[in-house]
């Protein structure tokens, strides 16, 4: 039997898979409270205690860069290390990867229902895939194709230099150097990104700052979910719109340069927290428009498809991985 988890800083998913069964289907599921436990093997433990189960291999995602089987989890004092995994759990293997890699590997099990579809585009059967998805942080991967089946490869591109293109996103660039120094994309297209914007469009003098919306955010832990919720009301909120809209814009065009980076040919998979819950935003156009404005190259990125996740899948991922080692 196959353990797969998806390991984050809050939560931990733990799913059982039958040999030989649909993957799509564990047998079993149960989510945990990750900041309650000191390791994850302190988490599995509870599980393989409540459910009984035996399992030979393992295969876990985890949110933070893996580097020769080891990894440290962001936001939790977690290491974890597949040797000592399987000598502890006494399993025939374990596997470690990147979360965005398993996200990477699952884009190919996705159906119609697991997809919002910005472009439909035309898919060169074959052709490199790209993954961009902003959350907390911003993750990037890609899959090649070997002859056979998609290889899903890590990166850490979410960290590349912050590339404006507008004049507007140059003051902001400016603004954010001010504040951070060094900016990457991360400290713009992100959960902690969104912020940042909204900082420097209210600092710009775009519009006045409600009085309501200024107390609810300096009483906030997280002021990205409030900024999306105001721009995404009815009654939407000037500075929170402007800020989306610029959101937007900066996603499309680190989108569209990843696609050229890699010639994303088979198409471009938005993932993360963040765009299932902006689908209007990011389906008025102004995505596609920087997506695809690149000089010379307009035309061929007119031609990617691009899709919104619009499902978790990172523990499809994993367990991808899992079957390929039993």
């Amino acid at each position: 039997m196959l353990l797969a988890g998806d390991i984050g800083g809050t939560k931990t998913q733990l799913a059982l898979y039958e040999p030989g069964a649909d993957i799509h289907t564990p047998a079993i599921t149960a989510t945990f409270p990750s900041g309650q436990y000191g390791s994850l093997e302190a988490v599995i433990g509870d599980f393989l205690r409540e459910t009984g189960a035996q399992v030979t291999h393992a295969s876990f995602c985890v949110a933070g860069p893996v580097v020769a089987g080891r990894a440290k989890i962001t936001n939790l004092p977690w290491m974890i290390e597949e040797e000592t995994l399987a000598a502890t759990l006494h399993l025939s293997g374990v596997r470690l990867l990147n979360d965005l890699e398993a996200i990477a590997a699952a884009v190919p099990l996705t159906t119609p229902d697991d997809l919002h579809t910005l472009n439909a585009g035309e898919a060169v059967a074959g052709g490199p895939i790209a993954v961009i998805a902003p959350g907390t942080g911003l993750g990037e991967a890609y899959l090649t194709w070997d002859g056979g089946t998609y290889r899903a490869h890590a990166s850490e591109g979410g960290h590349a230099d912050f590339a404006p293109n507008t004049p507007q996103q140059i003051e902001m660039l400016i603004y954010l150097m001010r504040r951070y120094g060094r900016v990457s994309y991360e400290r713009v297209i992100s959960g902690l990104g969104i912020p940042n914007i909204y900082d420097y469009v209210r600092g710009s003098g775009y519009a006045p700052e409600s009085p309501a919306l200024a107390a609810h955010l300096a009483g906030a832990t997280d002021r990205a979910p409030i900024i999306v919720a105001a721009a995404c009301a009815d009654d939407a909120d000037a500075l929170c719109t402007e800020a989306l809209r610029l959101f937007v814009a900066v996603l499309g065009a680190e989108a569209g340069n990843l696609a050229l980076k890699i010639f994303a040919t088979s198409g471009v998979y938005l993932s993360g927290g963040i765009p299932p819950r902006i689908l209007p935003a990011l389906s008025d156009g102004q995505f596609m428009h920087a997506f695809a404005d690149k000089g010379r190259f307009t035309e061929l990125l007119s031609r990617v498809p691009v899709h919104v996740i619009i499902h978790p899948i990172a523990l499809l991922g994993a367990a991808r991985y899992g079957t390929e080692m039993m």
